[in-house]
């Protein structure tokens, strides 16, 4: 089995759902070449932990290869499966490619990384060809099989155990990676960002006055802004407001910015504070308190829908107290935390493998309607690629294509603002005082300026501050 990725968090999940494939197959992992493929700092990061079959590839990332290159190694040795690890116009790209060009053809596998609720249908769209959509919960599953169902899209998902956040007791790899501290005492509330939510860079300064507020109020934690790329590094999803960018001149010393695995910052975690980001669930495996911050409601734009009744949910006033959550076993099962028996995408891989050497392996149709032929194909592969495409037809198509995107793209925006769009809001903020241990008192005060809060410097249950005691929050609906 072959996969193939490109941006930070696609480079995470590919490469961790190939080492959490049965033991017998034979793995490699290739690297694609185009505009937002991740830094050799990244690739190390995301490689991490793997097991023994992929482990070298931590120390030494494999270099980049254009498509057309991963293409010709597919030609010359075909593989059984390919897993297509990538940003959506890059998957439907290489599962084309796959398609048109390598014989017999290998059995197609894509995804999403992390949390994929609610169902989004451009990312089964652009991967509708693939034989399987590996998802990571049963939630997901049925989700998405209703999605595919009412557009035409024959269901074709997969379960697999989310890689990278494995129940307690599972593990998916062979031996803790070389950098695990397990004995460090843990000293940090670590804040998991993400590059485009919150979107606005006022929501985003919010954000980092409130981490700094939690800095001063309990002087002996480190509270870590945990970033995925340093300046110039690209992300799956593009930030245009970096936290580091944010913090205010007179940040107390313990904020600090940092990068690297978050498996590394989880050795030294207290806590998890996130809007949406997947790195709660692996918090939540290792049984780290955590922290889903509702400040700016339950949105679709915000991907926090998902957290609703986990237990997890909370605000700034939370935060700042040093109030956190535990997750709710009732809710693990059906959203992430589903017994190991449940997986069954390797499975149905090696169904698929069996297809296809028996040559009964059936071609999915593509959920692309309109295709244009040679011309279209040259516009996605140039607005895919940029100036990794250098072929004269890919020059053509973005002169005749450019400027229809353009006026395209101006359409929508006088339309959105003729007729505004229905609200995505979903719920209203929501803290852990709401369920709080009797006799403890809700700090009431809406948007923290935080002086209200966390007074004597103890958190609810009068646990000081650098305790690792702390509040494990009840539901706070």
């Amino acid at each position: 089995m072959v996969g193939i990725v490109d941006t930070d968090s696609f480079a995470k999940w590919g490469a961790h759902l190939l080492s959490a494939a049965p033991r017998d197959w034979s793995l490699e992992l290739l690297v694609v070449d185009t505009p937002r493929t991740a830094s050799p700092a990244q690739l190390r990061a995301a490689f991490r932990g793997l097991d023994d079959r992929l482990a070298h590839l931590a120390a030494t990332p494999p270099a980049p290869l254009t498509v057309d290159a991963i293409v010709d190694r597919l030609r010359c040795d075909p593989p059984d499966a390919v897993l297509v690890s990538t940003i959506g116009p890059v998957a439907e790209l290489l599962i084309d490619e796959v398609h048109r060009q390598v014989t017999p053809r290998p059995v197609l596998l894509t995804g999403l990384p992390g949390i994929s609720f609610p169902a989004k249908w451009k990312g089964v769209f652009s991967r509708a060809r693939a034989d399987l959509f590996v998802l990571h919960s049963h939630r997901e599953v049925r989700a998405y099989d209703a999605m595919a169902t009412e557009n035409g899209v024959v269901p074709f998902f997969a379960l697999a155990t989310l890689p990278f956040a494995a129940r307690p007791g599972h593990s998916l790899t062979a031996q803790p990676p070389a950098d695990h501290d397990a004995t460090h005492t843990p000293d940090s509330v670590v804040f998991a960002a993400q590059p485009s939510v919150p979107e606005s860079e006022a929501d985003r300064a919010r954000v980092v006055a409130w981490l700094a507020e939690t800095a001063r109020r309990h002087p002996s934690w480190r509270v870590v802004v945990k970033t995925r790329a340093v300046a110039g590094e690209h992300q799956t999803h593009r930030e245009t407001f970096p936290y580091a960018d944010l913090l205010p001149a007179d940040a107390p010393p313990n904020l600090v910015v940092e990068t690297g695995p978050m498996a590394v910052h989880l050795d030294r975690a207290v806590a998890l504070v996130t809007i949406s980001s997947t790195a709660v669930l692996e918090a939540a495996a290792r049984g780290i308190p955590a922290l889903t911050l509702t400040d700016f409601g339950v949105h679709r734009s915000l991907i926090n829908e998902v957290f609703v009744g986990s237990g997890l949910e909370g605000d700034a006033i939370d935060l700042v107290d040093g109030r956190f959550g535990v997750v709710h076993p009732d809710w693990m099962t059906d959203n992430y935390f589903h017994p190991d028996s449940d997986d069954d995408w390797a499975d149905r891989a090696e169904a698929a493998m069996a297809a296809r050497d028996a040559g009964t392996l059936v071609d999915r149709p593509s959920a692309r309607r309109s295709h244009g032929g040679a011309l279209r194909r040259a516009w996605e592969r140039k607005n895919t690629l940029g100036a990794a495409d250098r072929t004269a037809i890919g020059r053509v198509a973005l002169a005749i294509g450019a400027p229809v995107r353009t006026a395209k793209r101006l359409a929508r925006r006088v339309r959105r603002m003729v007729v505004p769009p229905e609200p995505t809001a979903v719920g209203a903020p929501t803290s852990q005082r709401t369920g709080v241990l009797p006799g403890a008192t809700p700090t009431a005060q809406a948007e923290p300026g935080l002086q209200a809060v966390d007074r004597e410097g103890a958190s609810v249950d009068g646990a000081r501050d650098g305790q690792q005691q702390l509040v494990t929050g009840r539901d706070a609906g």
